[in-house]
């Protein structure tokens, strides 16, 4: 293992992260309110200790499997720990670890909150909330697209296969040439959202944090109510549009700078992931008319938005989901699980993974009619080998595992299934908001430390893609030189 690397990359990180809260900090100098104190402490302690961290003697700048994998976890949890130190500092969070855990929420994109009322937190601190969706989103682009594709963590060699973006074979050099790419695509959509909301009536803060949310497919919002507050259909329609745009893989719009259309809609993965969001928002649709909204437009707008904040894995909410029939909200739990596509913000398995396994299901019904046929699980005009079957398979039967294990810990604290399970799924699956005590209204204030400890691991492993966290705990991983 070269050490060396690993905390010179990671100190890195951190100067980083201490120069994005320099953002935070002039809002909240601009709206002179007591937060600004905190701001000024963590850029301080986390430059200083990253600008340490970088000078730190390496034997070479190659970065191989073992230090690329190690990297990406502690980079997440340094970069939690150091971005939980304002909503502690500035007392917006009644503990430390509620305070971690916020900060995880928002640089997992998950959107799960610990904080009740949110509209008397200072300007800086809401806008240091969704910032971290937006500064997380950045890193989880490149290790989306470069870094677990290059990996082949988890079957996402499947990305690999298909996509013929910009992707690179190894981590370095060419990484930064991809982040290049990714940024300026990642910026552009940002800069589209906050004009479109403004034209909707949105103030100019406002409309930044509600665009770093959707973009970067977090949910956390400056309103208790999150967007139903604003009760718009033009906003309705606008952040649904920016999450589901969001929740497309990245890589298809460098294609389209290319003006390589065919290939953009030829893509299994997309044309999956729209099927399944046209399909939910109908069938939805269909099931809350008249049981819950008169008008079949009104039925149509809010089971859109829904889909497209579940499915993206955002968690903004226009209604009170919790409240509609059960046959809605077992599309929306199934709907956590999917996920956006692979090479997006978007958390969930990923709509890919689960294409792929519903194409193996498929083949193993077909060998019962056809027992000595030899049938290839492709992906587009390409057969997929089977490591990468193997993977996938392997990637659903943990993140299940995990599922069950968080859901059986979470009960614990005295909590209906309901609850329970999709607290689980939602901080797994990096969702937000779930059902029962956990709902669209509700936060997640009233777990224990340790649940919330738990959910934090939770939000992590499925924010990294599971194998890349759970590789270091492996022996192997640490003798062999990979």
């Amino acid at each position: 293992m070269n050490y060396g690397i690993v905390i010179k990359t990671l100190g890195k990180i951190l100067v980083l992260e201490a120069v994005m809260m320099i953002f935070p900090s002039a809002v909240s100098l601009l709206y002179n309110q007591h937060d600004k104190v905190a701001f000024a402490i963590t850029i301080t302690v986390t430059g200083l200790i990253g600008i340490l961290l970088s000078r730190f003697p390496a034997k070479t700048n190659t970065i191989k499997i073992r230090e690329g994998l190690t990297i990406v976890t502690f980079a997440w949890i340094l970069a939690s720990f150091f971005g939980a130190l304002p909503f502690f500092l500035s007392r917006s969070v009644d503990s430390f670890v509620d305070a971690f855990f916020e900060s995880v929420s928002g640089l997992t994109t998950t959107g799960a909150t610990v904080i009740d009322n949110v509209e008397v937190l200072p300007q800086g601190i809401l806008f240091w909330r969704s910032f971290t969706h937006w500064f997380g989103g950045m890193g989880i682009l490149v290790l989306m697209v470069s870094i677990l594709p290059a990996l082949g963590v988890g079957g996402f060699q499947v990305f690999k296969a298909e996509s013929t973006g910009p992707i690179t074979d190894k981590i370095v050099p060419r990484i930064k040439d991809t982040a290049k790419i990714l940024y300026t695509i990642y910026l552009s959509i940002t800069v589209l959202g906050t004009v479109l909301l403004i034209i909707g009536g949105m103030s100019l803060f406002d409309a930044l944090v509600y665009t770093f949310g959707s973009v970067g497919t977090g949910g956390f919002s400056t309103k208790n109510l999150s967007v139903g507050a604003y009760n718009s259909v033009y906003i309705d329609i606008v952040i649904s549009l920016l999450m589901l745009v969001s929740g497309v893989n990245f890589s298809l719009y460098y294609l389209l700078r290319k003006k390589k259309w065919r290939e953009v809609l030829g893509d299994s993965e997309l044309r999956f992931y729209l099927g399944v969001v046209g399909t939910s928002v109908l069938l939805i649709a269909m099931n809350i008319f008249r049981n819950v909204y008169g008008s079949i437009w009104e039925a149509l707008r809010y089971s859109l938005f829904q889909v497209s904040s579940i499915i993206t894995t955002t968690g903004y909410a226009t209604a009170n989901f919790d409240e509609w029939p059960t046959f809605s909200k077992v599309i929306l739990f199934l709907l956590m699980f999917i996920g956006g596509c692979a090479g997006s913000t978007a958390g969930g398995m990923k709509s890919v993974r689960v294409l792929v396994l519903l194409k193996m299901i498929k083949r193993e019904i077909m060998k019962i009619f056809h027992p000595r046929a030899v049938i290839s699980v492709k992906l587009g005009q390409r057969a997929l080998s089977k490591d990468t079957l193997d993977g996938i398979s392997s990637f659903f039967a943990l993140h299940m595992f995990l599922f069950v294990l968080g859901t059986l810990l979470i009960s614990l604290d005295g909590f209906d299934l309901i609850t329970s399970s999709s607290a689980a799924a939602a901080t797994l699956g990096n969702i937000g908001p779930g059902f029962a005590a956990v709902g669209p209204i509700h936060t997640f204030s009233k777990f224990s430390h340790f649940s919330k400890i738990l959910m934090s691991i939770l939000m992590l492993l499925g924010r990294l893609e599971l194998f890349t966290v759970i590789a270091l705990f492996s022996s192997k991983f640490w003798r062999e030189d990979i």
